[in-house]
């Protein structure tokens, strides 16, 4: 495998047309630039994270449009996952506005889901959980997933970690752009530096609600 260099700028001008001509043709008579520009060189990159976050893998370009109103065939952005459990791990995507670094978990089961809230409950591992949070935002994360409305039931309202307990799914992003260091091989460092502040985090939805 070539060493990675970095991501090309035509990585992002690959999403930027395909957004206008996401179609089968357009794809094809491209793919050499994405294979390239785009699936190249992230798997060089994902290589080189790896012998410090584990094996991570690409997502697939196409979309599943069987029970969608958009019959768009192919994603505008491509994803990978270096999973530390089914659903939870660290995260890098790829569009045409640039690189977005991440990490969390966005799946989950019922079972899941309740040790989860458990934990968020118990005063030891809620008050770990929210110290990171906190930590993980200061460094300029946003803590993210999906929410309800409301504390969910069998707990108080005035819960002190109630705005947590609402997250059915947790996970923490920054939208890094198109910084000069991503098209050259001090990306690795840049993103390994990312995703290490996000261990904490990763680590604890490992420890207490991973499968």
């Amino acid at each position: 495998m070539t060493p990675f260099a970095g991501i090309p700028d035509a990585a992002f001008d690959f999403y930027a047309e395909l957004e206008h001509n996401n179609n089968r043709d357009w794809w094809l008579e491209h793919k050499s630039t994405y294979d390239a520009a785009v699936k190249e060189p992230l798997t060089g990159l994902l290589a080189a994270l790896e012998p410090e976050f584990g094996a991570a893998k690409l997502f697939r370009p196409n979309r599943d449009i069987r029970f969608s109103l958009d019959k768009s065939p192919y994603k505008t952005a491509q994803g990978a996952v270096a999973s530390v459990a089914e659903g939870t791990g660290f995260y890098i995507q790829l569009d045409a506005d640039g690189l977005l670094i991440g990490g969390g978990y966005h799946t989950h089961t019922p079972a899941q889901l309740a040790r989860f809230r458990s934990a968020v409950d118990a005063p030891s591992s809620g008050a770990v959980l929210q110290k990171i949070v906190s930590e993980v935002e200061a460094l300029g994360f946003t803590v993210e997933g999906e929410t309800l409305k409301t504390v969910p039931r069998g707990f108080a309202k005035d819960h002190p970690r109630a705005e947590l307990l609402k997250h059915k799914s947790l996970a923490a992003g920054l939208h890094a752009g198109r910084p000069g260091w991503l098209s050259t091989p001090d990306a690795a460092g840049e993103v390994a530096r990312r995703w290490e502040q996000l261990r904490p985090l990763v680590e604890w939805i490992g420890r207490y609600a991973a499968p």
